[in-house]
Formats: structure tokens, C-alpha cells, sequence
């Protein structure tokens, strides 16, 4: 028996994810953690982490390193994405967490994140053919999956904080900043050259942006549990009539949405526009949302090297 956890440091949370390995090969979710952090916030184009945003992240740092200390035989990767990875104090922000919280940050490509994206999804969901996205608060990934194989990958340097501190800053968001939005996410997928060999296929999403999606979904169906959503699936005019409800609301509006939660009505726009863009650009009328990613991907990736090393019954 061990313990494998993953800490995902993203530009918005941070999230740790501790999972019990038994030796026939069995397995159990024992702990999971969230911290809203916004490392990424007010980076501006020096790509500078800001002090503030530092110390709210070794915080949240420092209480799962002492939550992780409750479990016995635990290995813990911890994983920092798109802010650590753009970022040009990249070297001292690492060493600071190092001192103050004792955790070695592992900065990963953006490939390998969407790779982790990919593990995550296709060893827990039923799919075969589709376009993976993840919008995270500084970078959206994207994946084309063909015959149940990651055939082409990609990560944008753009996500909901960094959209937003570009894009829906005011509290009523204009129809000439929403163009501007929309204008610029398609832009951008224009020049992923292989991104329409998904034309018409299902798209897959996660982040926290897009499963806001589907939680004010699941309100509006009176779902009572309205956060477990791994699976859940929705139609493309669904989706437009969410996105419209926000685009039309201002701040305050938007926290009062039953289903999105306060402190990230101010993203939420942007955070949502790259899915929406997806569709339009792909033509896809079917979203299927996972809540596995990056931390279930890296412990897929550790459990089956168990299994190839002959260290698990199963």
C-alpha cells in the first residue's frame, strides 16, 4: 500500500489531490484540497508574479504540505503550470516556496500538462474521437483525440484571468470588448493548423471556467447534486443561452447566478469565451464535462508504472 498526490498550482487555484494505492492494484481518492490563489493576477505583460499573489499561494501551499504529512508512504508531485511557467521571477518564486512551504515545484511544458488533460480523460470517460479543452486562469489546452490515441496537443498562453485583465475588466461588459474577445480567440484557433480535423467531433471540457458551465446547468435542472458533474453532457444551444445570461449581466449580476461562485464572477467571461469559441469554430453541438485532468493524469501515469514494474497484484 502507498499514497501518490498531486498538487496542481494554476493560475487561478490550486488544488491537491491525495490517492490510496492498494497492492491489488485497487484504488481510492483519500483527500482533496482547493485554494482560490490567483497567482496569476496583475502579471501584466512583464509576466512578473506579484508579492501579494506569492504570499496567498505559499499559504495555501503550506496548509497541504501539512495535510499530506497525515499519510503514510505518500509520494507528492507537485505540479506548477501556465503563471510559474510564463513567469520571468520564475527561479526566485521557486525558491521561496522551497524555504517557506518545503515543496518542490515541478514547472511542466504545456504540452505535457495537456498530455496529463488527455490521461485524465481517457481512462475515466467513454470516449474515442473528440477535442479536449481546458481552460485554466493563464493557459487553455487543447488536445485532438483520434481512436482513443492524443494525435495532436497544444497550449495557448491565454486563459480566464489573463483574458479578463485583457478583455471584461469593467463591471458591464460592452458588446465592442465581447467582439474584441470573440475576434481574438478566433484568431488564435485560425493558426492551430490541425485544430479543424476536429470539425464536428464532441468537445471535452474541464477547468473551473468551463464546469461553471455546467453547474448552472444542473441548477437549472434542479439536479441536486449539482457539482457532480463528471459525464454530465449538454447541447450547444444550452451552452449559448448560459453564456448569453452572463455576457448580459454586470458584476453583481454575475455572482448572483445560481451555480457560479462569487469569486470567479469576475473571470467568468473570459474564462467561458474559449469554449464558446471552440464550438463556433468547430461546429460541435455536443460538451461533455470531466472533472479529472492534470492531477488524475500524473497518477494514471504513476499507476500504470506500477503496474509495468510488476509491483501491483492486479
Amino acid at each position: 500500500m502507498e499514497h501518490f498526490g498531486v498538487i496542481d498550482l494554476g493560475s487561478n487555484s490550486a488544488r491537491m489531490t491525495i490517492t490510496k494505492i492498494n497492492d491489488d492494484a485497487t484504488f481510492e481518492v483519500v483527500c482533496q484540497e482547493k485554494e482560490m490563489v490567483r497567482l496569476s493576477e496583475k502579471m501584466g505583460e512583464e509576466k512578473i508574479l506579484q508579492d501579494h499573489a506569492i504570499k496567498r499561494t505559499i499559504e495555501a501551499l503550506k496548509q497541504f504540505k501539512e495535510k499530506s504529512l497525515e499519510f503514510e508512504s505518500l509520494t507528492l508531485r507537485a505540479l506548477a503550470t501556465a503563471a510559474t511557467r510564463q513567469a520571468t521571477n520564475q527561479k526566485k518564486f521557486l525558491e521561496r516556496i522551497k524555504k517557506d512551504a518545503n515543496i518542490e515545484l515541478e514547472v511542466i511544458a504545456g504540452t505535457q500538462e495537456a498530455y496529463y488533460d488527455y490521461l485524465g480523460i481517457i481512462n475515466t470517460l467513454p470516449i474515442t474521437n473528440c477535442v479536449v479543452i481546458d481552460t485554466g486562469g493563464g493557459s487553455t489546452e487543447l488536445v485532438l483525440v483520434q481512436n482513443g490515441r492524443a494525435v495532436n496537443l497544444i497550449s495557448l498562453p491565454y486563459g480566464a484571468v489573463n483574458l479578463s485583465e485583457r478583455f471584461t475588466q469593467k463591471d458591464i461588459i460592452s458588446a465592442g470588448d465581447l467582439f474584441e474577445l470573440m475576434t481574438f480567440m478566433d484568431k488564435l484557433y485560425t493558426g492551430v493548423w490541425w485544430l479543424r480535423r476536429g470539425h464536428n467531433l464532441p468537445i471535452v471540457a474541464l477547468g473551473g471556467s468551463n464546469r461553471t458551465i455546467a453547474k448552472i446547468e444542473r441548477r437549472r435542472r434542479e439536479i441536486l447534486d449539482f457539482e457532480n458533474l463528471h459525464g454530465f453532457k449538454m447541447r450547444d444551444f444550452e451552452v449559448y443561452d448560459i453564456f448569453k445570461e452572463v455576457v448580459s449581466k454586470d458584476l453583481k449580476g454575475r455572482g448572483d447566478i445560481g451555480g457560479l461562485s462569487r469569486d470567479r464572477a469576475d473571470i467568468i467571461t473570459a474564462g467561458m469565451a474559449p469554449l464558446i469559441a471552440l464550438m463556433r469554430f468547430l461546429d460541435s453541438d455536443r460538451l461533455v464535462f470531466s472533472q479529472y485532468g492534470l492531477r488524475e493524469g500524473a497518477f494514471y501515469e504513476h499507476f500504470f508504472d506500477l503496474q509495468q514494474k510488476g509491483l501491483l497484484e492486479g
